[in-house]
């Protein structure tokens, strides 16, 4: 499986514009986002805190896929660049991506 993690950063303006965002999120890019061909499963988790530290983190969300040609077709289908347009809007530059293959071997008995 390849998942596209992306961690994002606290908008400027406080938690009128952290609610903007969250709002924004869940109501216009999400919903394109989950229209992505190959799409098999989409989280979101709230950071909290960061253990032993500060964190600028508020939002990570991952988006599952089969495998990294799935990813790249996701990525150029039309649902997709939508949400990547909604997304440059509600959030530029807060956003980090990366791209994860599973590693099931590095935590033992495989």
């Amino acid at each position: 499986m390849t998942t596209l993690l992306v961690l994002y950063h606290a908008p400027e303006g406080g938690a009128d514009a952290l609610a903007t965002f969250e709002s924004r999120y869940r109501d216009e890019h999400m919903p394109l986002v989950v229209q992505t061909p190959g799409l098999r499963a989409a989280r979101a988790w709230r950071v909290t805190e960061a253990l032993g530290g500060e964190t600028e983190l508020v939002l990570a969300a991952a988006l599952d896929f089969d495998d990294r040609a799935a990813l790249d077709d996701g990525l150029r289908s039309d649902p997709m660049r939508a949400a990547s347009r909604i997304l440059r809007e509600i959030a530029p530059g807060l956003g980090t991506f990366l791209v994860l293959e599973d590693a099931s071997d590095l935590v033992g008995g495989g």
